[in-house]
């Protein structure tokens, strides 16, 4: 759990800025037909992808594998919607100054607009790491043993072989939920920044 939700959150950080930025702050030929899509695939529920992304990882050969566990969800279309959201509220001068003084569009990313970014990427990364977590279904249908299951899959197993001993799942829950509540205590001020800076329009 821990090594695929670092992974996944990672990811989701990068992809999502990245996208948010594309999004807010360029303008290119089907931009609000791109954005609609990614936004529209958030209806979808995860049941009906399902049969799909198993087959595609069938053909890829990432059955069993942390490859497998964490590939559906290295990007998230609500978290480019967060970021589209904070990026806006950034005034264009600050990147347009940059470009005049020769920063490439690599260097402004990472050098001037990722620095601003502090409270929605903590935002978005509690809620990343909250969601993949605590993911049961994915990591329950695409692994066969021990070696790559998360936390959560391995809880269920726990509770059916030990389902007696309730003292027993009550602590292996607890175990489950306190990097959570560590996650957001260490970064909760952030966090609440983050979900107003994300609201603000520009």
């Amino acid at each position: 759990s821990v090594i695929t939700t670092i992974i996944i959150v990672f990811s989701v950080l990068l992809t999502s800025s990245m996208a948010g930025y594309g999004f807010a702050k360029f303008n290119f030929p089907g931009k609000n037909i791109m954005f609609f899509l990614v936004l529209s695939s958030l209806m979808i529920p995860f049941q009906v992808k399902m049969i799909p992304l198993y087959q595609m990882a069938q053909k890829m050969k990432i059955i069993d594998t942390y490859t497998g566990v964490v590939f559906p969800w290295l990007f998230d279309a609500m978290g480019v919607f967060l970021m589209n959201q904070f990026m806006a509220t950034l005034p264009n001068e600050l990147i347009e100054d940059a470009r005049i003084d020769g920063a490439s569009e690599i260097g402004i990313f990472f050098r001037i607009i990722l620095p601003q970014m502090g409270s929605s990427l903590s935002a978005l990364a509690i809620f990343t790491f909250s969601w993949s977590w605590e993911e049961f279904l994915w990591p329950l249908i695409v692994t066969n043993s021990d070696k790559a299951r998360t936390l959560p899959v391995g809880l269920q197993y726990f509770s059916e072989q030990y389902g007696v001993n309730i003292h027993w799942q009550m602590a292996g829950a607890f175990v489950a939920i306190l990097p959570v509540l560590i996650m957001f205590f260490l970064l909760q001020k952030q966090f609440v920044e983050g979900i107003a800076l994300t609201g603000m329009k520009s």
